[in-house]
């Protein structure tokens, strides 16, 4: 089986904006994962490897998060141009902006979030000071309208071509908005046809979102905000195969991992087989 096109790995290695620490630290350390690695050639691809570098240290917080989005578009879609399939390894979940702006760069797109959050904050209710919990409002336009249009290629996704599957660690505000958004959710640990049942609504082409902390806590702490009563590593396997039986997928990302919170290392395991299941659905999309 031929191992061309590559598939692109993306690593977007940043936490609150600043490289290689907490979260950004486990993107990095999965870009270099021998046995990540060896999942993807096993799933019949060459993968190739860049980083987006920083950006300027002396720019605002959210300056430098939109920046560093900016640069992932820009990366991923010079990646799809040449034939590529990208998977991105991202600190955090705002990363979704920039990888939907350059692999589909037009309105339409549908995406399957797999989160234990919702990520539908604003500026405007956001209690925790952390920008990355609003990281499905942008993609939705939900918030951050100029800086957010400052990405090229980006076009907000409608509400309703989201399925938000595992959802379930939410404060009573978030509970709310997660209601009125109009995002299809999936709490908890969906059975598995109810997630197709979810997807088959959803348009074409398709963002796949995997934040790690979508397991459940029984297979580990991808990160401080694990959280109990979500899908187990089967179920979300199950889940990338019911979006890629739905239609061709534009590009995939897994986020927010700590290594410091896997203390046993099996989460960095599933993670190694959610990104070999990814790329061998990738590759049959061929």
């Amino acid at each position: 089986m031929s191992a061309d096109p590559p598939l692109a790995v993306v690593s977007w290695p940043f936490h609150c904006a600043r490289p290689d620490v907490g979260m950004g630290a486990g993107a990095a350390a999965l870009a270099t994962d021998a046995g990540l690695h060896a999942a993807l050639q096993g799933a019949g691809w060459a993968p190739t490897v860049q980083r987006v570098t920083s950006a300027d240290p002396r720019a605002p917080e959210v300056a430098q998060t939109f920046d560093l989005l900016r640069q992932l578009a820009a990366d991923v879609r010079a990646a799809a141009a040449r034939g590529a399939f990208c998977l991105v390894l991202a600190g955090g979940c705002l990363s979704a902006a920039g990888t939907v702006a350059g692999a589909i760069g037009a309105p339409g797109a549908g995406v399957v979030w797999l989160d234990a959050h919702a990520d539908l904050d604003t500026p405007e209710d956001n209690a925790s000071g952390f920008l990355d919990v609003m990281a499905l409002s942008v993609l939705t336009g939900g918030c951050w309208r100029v800086q957010r249009s400052s990405i090229p290629g980006f076009a907000a996704v409608d509400p309703s071509a989201v399925a938000l599957v595992g959802v379930r660690d939410l404060s009573p505000l978030q509970h709310d908005a997660l209601a009125r958004s109009g995002v299809r959710a999936l709490p908890g640990a969906p059975e598995v046809d109810a997630v197709r049942r979810a997807i088959a609504a959803l348009p074409v082409p398709l963002y796949l979102h995997v934040d790690l902390d979508v397991l459940d806590t029984s297979v580990g702490y991808a990160n401080a905000y694990a959280a109990p009563g979500g899908p187990g590593l089967d179920a979300v396997l199950a889940t990338i195969d019911a979006v890629f039986d739905h239609g061709r997928v534009a590009a995939a990302a897994l986020a927010s991992y700590d290594p410091a919170a896997d203390r046993d290392g099996g989460v960095l395991e599933a993670a190694r087989r959610i990104a070999g299941r990814i790329a061998r659905r990738a590759r049959e999309q061929r």
